[in-house]
């Protein structure tokens, strides 16, 4: 469980630093939810708290259907369009930071000649790119969905072990049967007491 915490970590801590490179609030906001109940899940499993490692699988399930929704925004499946502002909370325009910084992509800022533009305002042509950005969001959010499946298996795995565990516990001479309906004993032994120094 420990390796898999590790990569589900890493995986979403190298996420979440493009998501903030591109000012995504939204998936910013997912990522840190997935690394606080990764670390959530892990801690129930060293401590044996079937109830953390259960708040960890509802989490994944709802992570694994964010994921889906991601890369249907970004493949614009039935009328959604990556064009629009939905990851940013319609706060800013900015969009995915891989859509201007892809492997190979040439990226020119073109300064606007009119007088009654803005300094600060500019173009950006990207060119050149190996791999689009939509497929590459794609394909973070498809490696986060397969490393979620293997998790949630492991932690349905880890909470049937630790179930099974509380039902056959007995208490070291506790209320097994042998010492909970034993015959009241008729004599007592007793042995006297010497006292310490004399």
């Amino acid at each position: 469980m420990f390796c898999l915490c590790v990569f589900l970590q890493l995986a979403a801590l190298e996420r979440q630093i493009f998501d903030f490179l591109g000012f995504q609030w939204a998936p910013i906001l997912g990522n840190f939810l997935q690394i606080i109940v990764v670390i959530l899940g892990l801690f129930g499993t060293i401590q044996f708290r079937p109830r953390y490692i259960v708040v960890y699988t509802v989490w994944t399930a709802l992570w694994v259907t964010w994921n889906v929704f991601i890369i249907c925004f970004y493949l614009e499946v039935g009328g959604l369009s990556k064009e629009t502002d939905l990851m940013t909370f319609n706060i800013s325009m900015h969009r995915s930071w891989w859509r201007e910084h892809g492997p190979g992509c040439i990226r020119r800022v073109v300064r606007p000649s009119s007088p009654g533009v803005l300094e600060d305002y500019s173009y950006v042509s990207v060119t050149g790119c190996i791999i689009d950005f939509q497929y590459l969001e794609v394909i973070h959010s498809a490696i986060q969905i397969l490393l979620s499946l293997i998790g949630f298996v492991y932690a349905c795995y880890v909470i049937s072990i630790f179930m099974e565990e509380e039902d056959s516990f007995d208490f070291i001479g506790g209320l097994d049967t042998y010492s909970y309906r034993q015959p009241p004993q008729e004599h007592v032994e007793l042995k006297p007491v010497k006292p310490v120094g004399k």
